[in-house]
């Protein structure tokens, strides 16, 4: 186990204390990983979640299978994928994207402390972005990658204008870095291509992991009301 899982089965370990403690409704945390099968299971379960309205948080790979399930479902792109599983696919809506070098291996992933701004803070219907909101409104945020796949440009308007909003993006524009559902669709859908987990404490949680917590203890609306 790497110390990247090392982290993450500890954050998990946290919100299952958490779910015993108070009792909350189900959520669902989609992580990283690298297997087809584990890919498609993914992809099943924020189909679920954005359907049935359950807490969602979908972290680098997690959040790949927001937009690929979105894409094919919302957008009818059925044979959207990723190319790292489908390099053939005819709606390629993740792909490489090195951002150093396409070659050698030790230099294609995007690793390190990256900054995200919140390009779009205010959803069509009037509402905030609840990612925004988590990270008490701070116009750019930093936080650490570890990845080589990223959603594609080309689609990136297509999937933001039919509803799946990436609110945070990378300083060029190009890297989208989280996405969300307004509020009014769904009490909270968020994905992050980066890694929170590596920032988050047991008693400092990381942002996008103290919504999802919020979210599904049914405390999230009086968080964002300013009475907490």
């Amino acid at each position: 186990m790497g110390p990247g899982e090392s982290r993450f089965v500890t954050a998990a370990w946290c919100l299952f204390i958490c779910i015993c403690l108070l009792n909350l409704k189900m959520l669902i945390i989609v992580r990283f990983g690298d297997l087809i099968r584990g890919f498609l299971g993914k992809v099943l379960a924020a189909n679920f979640c954005r359907e049935n309205k359950v807490p969602f948080l979908g972290i680098c790979l997690g959040f790949q299978a927001m937009v690929v399930e979105y894409s094919r479902n919302i957008l009818k792109w059925e044979d959207a994928n990723s190319t790292e599983f489908d390099d053939q696919t005819n709606n390629p809506v993740v792909i490489f994207m090195p951002e150093i070098d396409k070659e050698n291996m030790g230099g294609t992933m995007r690793l390190g402390s990256r900054n995200t701004t919140f390009t779009h803070p205010t959803h069509d219907d009037g509402s905030k972005s609840i990612a925004q909101i988590m990270y008490n409104n701070a116009a750019v945020v930093s936080e650490r990658h570890r990845h080589r796949y990223e959603v594609n440009p080309d689609r990136v308007n297509s999937i933001h204008d039919a509803g799946l909003k990436f609110v945070g993006r990378d300083e060029t524009g190009t890297r989208m870095e989280v996405a969300e559902l307004p509020r009014s669709e769904h009490p909270y859908y968020v994905g992050c291509q980066y890694h929170p987990e590596f920032k988050s404490r047991p008693l400092n949680p990381s942002p996008p992991f103290h919504g999802l917590l919020l979210a599904a203890c049914g405390m999230l609306d009086e968080y964002i009301s300013g009475e907490h």
